[in-house]
């Protein structure tokens, strides 16, 4: 029934004589409030054993009425690196728990997102000469990477032991077992599996005795198997996706460990359970974690209530990198996630491979598309060729049917078509249009994108072609101008050597970081567009598999796929380099990162415009090159802790953090952060009046002992820069030095200026980047 919106209250109350009494008395009752999941975090734990779970349980039942014992039960429990619970509380519960001596910080517990067979070669590509002297393979590694995310497919080719050796003694981690992954499923390659129950979503806090719901460590998604085989992956000779890409495939580190942590579902990943995951892998004695995930740019929280912030922080104090992808809401500013200091934030990139779908018109013109299709179609039979708003339902506003979103076409009137549909409406995915044409019976669908996108979409066999606005405008042309416009979609093929690559991808997500510009985000970027790994092999409902089989090979793009590109370059550098902290390898593979792309010329983005440090950090990352940076800048522990100071919390709460003997210095201001001893440099505003900035930075020289460094600078006209001292000079027993730089922006360009230093020994080439805001 609808209720007339003219009709006055008194009316309405005649209108529903039975009911605005009984609505009268339930708007004046209180309404109860409702417990939700929060994270307690009560910063370094103390006992590195565990064994606080009753302490925490106290804590909780202090807060929690007697009528409400139900809730009295701890989601989730941290007391390795960390200290601190998870469990339902009322809002009020939380704000007096956030007052309590020993908690840092309270906040609810959100759920965060999902956010290769040539991959690997074509960043080694441009080190050719390198490559003889630091050879790829190794005998054997201790390096143990762990892969928090949707789990594993242990049967996978990527994951088989036969030329790895004994596992380390350092382990200490376990393999679940479930009903449908036995402990024989790991193996010296696969030496853990871990899998968490979400009590706080799948149990209810009224049931009077909740329990474990049923799980296992398997992959039911893909994305934890893809991302872990490119970090690690053995060589598998003869990997395709049905005959894409075909090629050897190998991880970053094809010798390193893999340790599974199923903390995500196809639905997301909720925080409490990646905390617990990071406090486990740094329990089981991982080197390095990898966390292709990531909390909406949209909602952003301060790095005391980020559970990835939070669990990096901890990882970091003792001794574990974390690396993470950057986020896919590119390519605005501001959006870049999981952007805190002690974070290794990947941006993604293209390589110099594409899949191509060419679409042939009835007057024998073609045009090439991105795509991944295996189109049944052939190029001696075409189709009635249509504008979406030609064949829109009755009554639909044209540019909905334009768009090709759902309602909006008429199903008589596209049946054996292919439809032309435009990308203007972000919320209407490409998936979305497929499924909509393809409901209506229609033969294909041709996507016109006003953007240049690169990451190909995986239709299946139903034939799906994308174009720019150039190609698109041709398409529509010929619609209008011919009296009966055909046209076919013929299946992709593969590319190989296309140009320019490195690209940044249009949706890899931008800097500078809403939380602090201060600190220069994101670090480096790495391939994230169509790149062949492992994944489950199997053939979703909605998916047309070629055959009708599955694949042990899948291709897929996003930031998530970037991330594990350096959780893999970072494997590599271990294992030659043993004693390196994994600041050093972080600061080795950002002074050696590459601005070039394979036609000699700077990278670029999808416009063709070259691209800042605010879209692909330092630039993409060159593995071997890595393995002699020449100087490194090592961040240390206290510098982080200075970060926290400077950023604004309390002495007390980043004591409680470390455990340190630690005092805050007593001048601390968000603007010192650029002083820290990080790779790049990063001012978040320099004021044209208030004279020269200056910044400080400490070098470990890791190359010969003797050695020379001569500085020069690379700046936008006008910024005034200067690096005090030019000469650096090491000598034996010798190993560490300093130099300032100073910023001057009185005749600089308001905005972001970049730009770099290079220090030059004669063979190293150790590049610093800077981006200072001007106003």
């Amino acid at each position: 029934m609808i209720i007339p919106t003219h009709i006055p209250m008194a009316s309405l109350l005649h209108f529903f004589p039975l009911l605005h009494f009984p609505f009268i008395i339930f708007c004046c009752m209180a309404v109860k409030p409702s417990p939700k999941p929060y994270i307690v975090y009560m910063g370094s734990s103390l006992n590195a054993n565990g064994g606080d779970d009753m302490t925490h349980l106290q804590l909780l039942s202090s807060l929690i009425p007697s009528e409400e014992s139900d809730r009295k039960f701890l989601i989730n429990s941290y007391n390795h690196a960390l200290k601190g619970f998870s469990a339902f509380l009322t809002e009020n519960e939380a704000s007096v728990l956030s007052a309590h001596d020993e908690v840092v910080s309270v906040f609810p517990d959100p759920v965060l997102k999902l956010h290769t067979t040539h991959s690997w070669d074509f960043l080694e590509a441009a080190d050719s000469k390198s490559r003889s002297i630091y050879p790829h393979e190794q005998n054997s590694a201790d390096v143990i990477i762990g892969i928090i995310d949707t789990g594993i497919w242990p049967e996978s080719p990527s994951f088989d032991d036969r030329h790895i050796g004994k596992i380390p003694p350092k382990w200490k981690g376990v393999c679940m077992e479930s009903s449908d992954f036995k402990k024989s499923n790991c193996n010296r390659k696969l030496i853990g599996a871990r899998f968490y129950s979400n009590r706080a979503i799948l149990t209810k806090p009224n049931k009077k005795h909740p329990t474990e719901t049923r799980g296992s460590p398997r992959d039911s998604v893909g994305h934890g198997t893809h991302t872990a085989s490119t970090a690690g992956g053995v060589t598998v000779a003869n990997a395709s996706y049905y005959g894409l890409a075909m090629g050897t495939a190998r991880g970053g580190f094809p010798y390193a460990r893999i340790a599974s942590y199923k903390a995500c579902t196809l639905d997301g990943c909720p925080a409490s359970i990646i905390l617990k995951a990071i406090d486990d892998a740094i329990k089981d004695g991982v080197d390095i974690i990898s966390i292709s995930v990531g909390i909406s740019s949209m909602f952003q929280s301060d790095f005391l209530n980020d559970p990835i912030a939070i669990g990096a922080f901890h990882a970091e104090q003792m001794g574990v990198m974390v690396v993470c992808s950057g986020g896919n809401d590119g390519p605005d500013p501001y959006t870049i996630v999981n952007s805190a200091p002690w974070i290794f934030t990947v941006a993604a990139s293209t390589i110099d491979r594409d899949f191509e779908s060419t679409i042939v018109l009835g007057n024998n013109e073609s045009y090439e598309s991105i795509a991944i299709n295996f189109s049944p179609l052939t190029p001696g039979k075409i189709y009635p060729l249509v504008f979406g708003e030609k064949v829109a339902t009755s009554f639909t506003p044209a540019s909905d049917a334009r768009n090709c979103i759902p309602g909006s076409l008429d199903t008589k009137k596209v049946e054996g078509k292919i439809i032309v549909c435009m990308n203007e409406m972000p919320n209407v995915s490409r998936r979305i249009k497929k499924l909509v044409v393809e409901d209506a019976k229609a033969k294909g669908v041709i996507i016109i994108d006003g953007q240049r996108e690169i990451s190909p979409f995986d239709s299946g066999t139903y034939p799906l072609a994308e174009v720019g606005e150039t190609v698109g405008f041709k398409i529509l042309h010929y619609i209008n101008s011919t009296e009966n416009p055909t046209a076919t979609i013929l299946p992709s093929k593969e590319i190989r050597k296309s140009k320019p690559a490195p690209v940044v991808a249009s949706f890899s997500s931008r800097g500078p970081g809403g939380l602090t510009e201060n600190i220069l985000k994101p670090d480096i970027a790495a391939p994230g567009v169509a790149i062949l790994a492992s994944i489950v092999p199997k053939i979703e409902s909605f998916y047309g598999a070629p055959g009708n089989k599955s694949s042990k090979f899948g291709i897929k793009s996003g930031t998530s796929m970037a991330c594990p590109h350096v959780t893999g370059a970072m494997a590599y550098i271990k294992s030659v380099h043993p004693h390196w902290s994994f600041s050093m390898i972080k600061s080795a593979l950002m002074t050696t990162a590459s601005m070039s792309n394979n036609m000699g010329k700077t990278l670029t983005n999808t416009s063709n415009f070259p691209a800042n440090a605010h879209e692909v950090g330092v630039g993409e990352i060159s593995p071997i090159k890595a393995l002699d940076p020449g100087l490194a800048f090592d961040t240390t522990i206290n510098d982080h802790l200075n970060f926290l100071c400077y950023y604004g919390y309390n002495h007390k709460r980043i004591r409680s953090m470390s455990h340190r003997n630690f005092t805050c210095p007593k001048s601390s201001a968000e603007e010192l952060i650029s002083s820290i001893n990080y790779p790049t440099i990063s001012i978040g505003r320099l004021n044209q009046r208030e004279g020269p900035r200056k910044v400080k930075r400490i070098v470990t020289n890791l190359g010969s002992p003797n050695a020379t460094y001569v500085s020069s600078i690379n700046t936008p006209s006008g910024l005034l820069v200067k690096v005090v001292p030019k000469k650096i000079v090491f000598r034996e027993g010798i190993n560490i030095a300093s130099f300032k730089v100073f910023f001057d922006g009185k005749e600089a360009s308001k905005g972001y200026n970049f730009g770099d230093i290079r220090w030059f020994d004669g063979s190293h080439v150790v590049r610093v980047v800077f981006a200072v805001k001007i106003e």
